[in-house]
């Protein structure tokens, strides 16, 4: 995601590194149910020794809550620097739904029975799929999916209006958040595959075979209910669910079976210090973008000074505008490299 949100310019940026405009996906759409899909992964590692104590446990759920309101804070705190405008903050955002869908995955987790947690997940998806096809926006009817009248955007405007995205809808909105809670579940279940005492051979296979299905069925069904990443749909929470297990089922290959370790050093970096550097890095971008030199006879952002002065002139303007966040990753991998080797892991 840094690589996305921070190009040199957004005039030049290569289509699949773009979000789709409404209907369909690109790579980009796949990266953030990716990230609430292995939360849910995580959840199920983390919280399983808990849920098999059968017992009461208010500091586990008080560093639930916490972590929450830390996540959901930091998402507030992104929008407000540097203006702190308080009249037009937004309140939906990545790491509010992050916090949102590791708060409610995590109650499902200890309080739900695993056979319960898959008949409400697909209710889940069935409920919403409903929802948005047969109650009518005013104005506008039933069955709405365009970007303007669809169920969505009237509740978030109902509700946040002057704190959302665009003035009509929210990306991260509210009834969107629980289709996404359900990727986030699709996330325990394949934990709670892995932790089985089943061959390393089957539990990749099954990554494999259920990630196709998953892939297959929600590209068949797009044809009744579009893929769109901005409505969260219950095709995209299917097809995104299925092309996660298959990355999965493929790093776990590679990593848990071949033993072919080295390649992901990077990832460990960025991975166990993940809300970090995102954090960080919009700080930085946004800092970039507010900080002004002198370039000759103008006045210019030190971000438009290093893309247009330094990269875009030998670069050209596409790749210099790709050159731009792959230096910012560059600068952040060796920012958390000292703390990687140190162990120092920042947690909320």
């Amino acid at each position: 995601m840094i690589v996305v949100n921070n190009p040199g310019s957004w005039k030049y940026v290569y289509a699949p590194l773009r979000h789709a405009k409404w209907h369909g996906w690109t790579p980009t759409d796949l990266v953030f149910p990716f990230f609430l899909f292995i939360v849910g992964v995580s959840l199920s590692f983390s919280l399983s020794k808990r849920k098999a104590e059968s017992r009461e446990n208010f500091p586990l759920y008080a560093k639930i809550f916490r972590r929450t309101i830390i996540l959901f804070g930091l998402g507030l705190c992104l929008y407000l620097v540097p203006r702190f405008d308080f009249s037009t903050l937004r309140i939906p955002g990545v790491l509010q739904r992050i916090a949102v869908c590791y708060l409610l995955a995590s109650l499902i987790f200890l309080k739900v029975k695993p056979g319960m947690r898959l008949p409400m997940s697909l209710g889940l998806l069935a409920a919403y799929w409903l929802v948005l096809k047969l109650i009518p926006v005013p104005g506008y009817g039933a069955g709405v999916l365009a970007p303007e009248g669809n169920l969505c955007g009237y509740i978030d405007t109902k509700f946040l209006s002057g704190h959302l995205y665009t003035p009509a809808f929210d990306p991260e909105g509210i009834l969107s958040t629980f289709p996404a809670l359900v990727t986030t579940l699709l996330g325990t279940f394949t934990g709670d595959w892995l932790r089985t005492s089943r061959s390393k051979t089957v539990k990749v296979s099954t990554l494999f075979a259920a990630g196709f299905v998953f892939t297959l069925s929600g590209l068949w069904l797009d044809r009744f209910l579009p893929i769109n990443k901005q409505l969260w749909t219950s095709t995209y929470v299917i097809f995104t669910a299925g092309a996660a297990l298959i990355v999965l089922g493929i790093c776990y290959m590679i990593v848990d079976i071949w033993k072919i370790k080295k390649w992901s050093y990077p990832f460990l970096v960025f991975g166990t210090n993940a809300i970090t550097v995102y954090v960080g890095s919009s700080l930085l971008a946004k800092a970039l973008g507010f900080i002004h030199i002198s370039s000759g006879r103008e006045t210019i952002s030190l971000k438009s000074f290093i893309y247009g002065k330094l990269l875009a002139p030998w670069a050209g303007d596409y790749v210099g505008s790709l050159l731009f966040p792959l230096l910012l990753l560059l600068i952040w991998f060796f920012i958390l490299l000292p703390l990687y080797k140190k162990r120092i892991f920042i947690k909320i």
